[in-house]
């Protein structure tokens, strides 16, 4: 497993199943920026705003086409076996809710301080578990982590307009320095 952060903004996202967890995956998708399109039958939950478009029907061989990213939140075995041997022809990175085993990628339990974004995650194994440790290193961290990446980007921007680089800068001092500042101010 390699914990990484996907920059969404404006792919092509499906998602298969309307119910709890379909329409929260959806919502999680559209909040990163990705054109959502979401396929079902039957719509459980409220559906999130943004979304590209909603197809109330089965999902068909041939939908995951276009894709850069699915999920399948269906519920029924059969329908994820299909979605999984369609996911693997096309090449397309797939999270089957619910079913580690059969998925490309798992979503993890996110605590955001504006730019800074705390991930947790088991591989799937206890999404309840990454849950309750997102929960307890969130309450641990500064309340100032928003404004110190705000404060950090600027200063990198100016060592970068300047034809710096800021690769053998050792930030630790300033960061240190700046969580122990109120910069709401």
């Amino acid at each position: 497993m390699l914990p990484l952060a996907l920059k969404l903004t404006n792919k092509e996202v499906l998602v298969i199943g309307a119910g709890r967890i379909g329409t929260g995956k959806a919502s999680l998708l559209v909040e990163a920026g990705a054109r959502v399109t979401m396929i079902a039958r039957d719509v459980l939950a409220e559906l999130p705003k943004g979304l590209t478009s909603v197809e109330r029907r089965d999902y068909r061989d041939g939908d995951l086409r276009g894709y850069a990213l699915v999920v399948s939140a269906t519920g029924d075995a059969t329908v994820n076996d299909r979605i999984v041997e369609e996911a693997r022809r096309e090449n397309v990175w797939l999270n089957v809710v619910d079913d580690p085993q059969r998925s490309d990628f798992y979503f993890t339990a996110v605590h955001r301080a504006g730019d800074v974004i705390v991930s947790v995650s088991t591989e799937g194994a206890s999404p309840a578990l990454a849950q309750e440790l997102r929960s307890m290193i969130a309450e641990r961290l500064p309340d100032n982590l928003a404004g110190v990446a705000q404060q950090l980007r600027r200063e990198r921007a100016d060592f970068h307009a300047a034809g710096a680089s800021t690769e053998g800068v050792d930030w630790r001092p300033r960061i240190r320095e700046l969580l122990g500042t109120d910069l709401s101010r």
